[in-house]
């Protein structure tokens, strides 16, 4: 479904009856079994595996290029991941859980079962099209909801694809897929979901959280925030190198967990430096031309970027562009890699989540300096640690507070469909992927049944010295 940005009434009307439509469906069928669950994963599969060539060239022409390999290796590699875990999961996932029962109220039963919320909206971003819209949706099917997408207004080609290959393969009493502006994202975070996940910036998830709380909606938000790389003094810097080079120009630094800033010791910047520009030369050569290295998306991020360049620059941060072949890039909205160093932290990219390939190098005298640094700002939604000191490892994984956490490697935690993915504070709240996510898309509805014979009527009126014994026992010392 196509909605234009225009926010007029029979706009709303439309995302109304889309989500009207997806109710009745779970209305009908508020606990599809799980065959069916398995079959809606499997047609999404093959939405992903029928139509590779298509998703490539639509998120291409949505960014002006990127990378066939990225959308491949980032986008439906672990889309595929995601559901052969889920599937293989499933029944684990599915089955009720037994609880204890206190022995006060023996011989009865207890468990908890998982339960399908009903009709859960995903709000998807623009970074990963393909991947922010397919992870949400395999918890959410798997949990046995029906699901609403609404897509980036700034991914059209990507959206479009995605809205007519769901209408075919899996209906739309399945699946409704909005396109639309920002009126339209407005109104969709407005409708009285069951569930509501948001992946974007943080201001915007503040919109999101209001209008979800009119409805009282519970909300999942993947934010983002500036998440960084320690590199511990004396680790080898030509490893750390490769990692943070690898995570920050992934999708040209569009990653909502890439390195964001580096903080390394004060003596060992330079050679740190030198690796980072060495291992960004080997990895992309050319820039203008190389069909691995991703454009900016549009002209609008690409000149926000180039003025946090300048504001830094006039504030007297030394500007460090890897551009190996000395190539003229203007007009096609690729940005080299860019040490910042020296940069104040007023200024506008030490301050907010960068999301492009700038990369601010900040000196540290001791390792506690490096830490304090970080728990002093708002918690971020990844942090990198590159060491070799097992109890350095540990005091940073006990004192640190962020959404995930890598040690001498960037990124790949994502992409382990064993391990939940969320934020914290800042960076966000809730989890989805792994089991979190097929328990955030439920409801645990615990039940406690009580067999005819028991001895509850021990302790029903008229209360008397046997109920005076019983209290007690009862109230005795834990």
């Amino acid at each position: 479904m196509d909605i234009a940005t225009d926010p007029a009434i029979t706009g709303l009307a439309q995302l109304e009856h889309a989500h009207a439509t997806l109710k009745r469906a779970w209305q009908s069928d508020p606990f599809p079994e799980r065959e069916l669950r398995v079959a809606q994963l499997d047609k999404l599969a093959r939405i992903l595996r029928e139509h590779e060539d298509e998703w490539l060239a639509a998120v291409s022409a949505d960014f002006g290029h990127r990378s066939p390999v990225e959308t491949r290796l980032a986008e439906l590699f672990p889309s595929l991941e995601g559901i052969r875990h889920a599937k293989k999961s499933l029944k684990h996932w599915m089955a009720p859980q037994t609880r204890g029962v206190s022995l006060w109220f023996k011989p009865a039963r207890a468990h908890v079962r998982p339960q399908p919320l009903g009709v859960v909206g995903i709000i998807v971003p623009w970074n990963y099209p393909i991947y922010l819209a397919i992870g949400p949706m395999i918890a959410a099917l798997a949990a046995g909801n029906r699901v609403m997408l609404k897509m980036s207004e700034f991914t059209p080609q990507t959206g479009s694809l995605m809205a007519r290959l769901c209408r075919e393969m899996l209906g739309d009493d399945w699946v409704q897929v909005i396109n639309g502006g920002a009126e339209v994202a407005a109104a969709f975070s407005a409708l009285p979901f069951d569930h509501l996940l948001f992946t974007g910036s943080t201001a915007v998830g503040r919109h999101v959280m209001r209008a979800a709380a009119a409805n009282l909606t519970p909300v999942t938000l993947e934010l983002g925030g500036k998440s960084p790389a320690i590199v511990a003094p004396g680790f080898d810097a030509r490893r750390a190198a490769e990692a943070i080079v690898v995570g920050k120009l992934l999708n040209a630094g569009q990653t909502c967990v890439a390195p964001d800033y580096v903080l390394v010791k004060a003596g060992e910047r330079d050679a740190l430096v030198r690796e980072i520009r060495a291992a960004a030369s080997r990895m992309y050569p050319t820039l203008r031309d190389n069909s691995d290295y991703s454009s900016v998306v549009n002209a609008r991020h690409y000149q926000r970027l180039n003025s946090w360049l300048d504001e830094a620059r006039a504030a007297g941060a030394d500007i460090d562009s890897i551009n190996p072949a000395g190539e003229d890039l203007s007009g096609s909205h690729k940005l080299p890699l860019t040490l910042v160093t020296g940069a104040p932290d007023h200024c506008t990219l030490m301050q907010e989540e960068i999301f492009g390939p700038l990369l601010p190098i900040i000196a540290y005298a001791k390792f506690d300096e490096a830490l304090a640094y970080v728990n002093a700002r708002e918690r971020p939604l990844a942090l990198y640690l590159f060491d070799e000191d097992p109890m350095r490892i540990a005091r940073t994984e006990r004192t640190t507070v962020a959404g995930g956490m890598c040690v001498n490697t960037t990124v790949l935690h994502v992409a382990q469909d064993d391990l939940p993915f969320g934020g914290v504070g800042a960076s966000g709240m809730g989890h989805y992927h792994a089991h979190e996510g097929f328990l955030t898309f439920s409801k645990l509805k615990p039940v406690l049944s009580m067999p005819r014979f028991n001895l509850l009527s021990l302790t029903h009126a008229p209360y008397g010295k046997r109920m005076d014994w019983l209290l007690k026992l009862m109230l005795r010392k834990p």
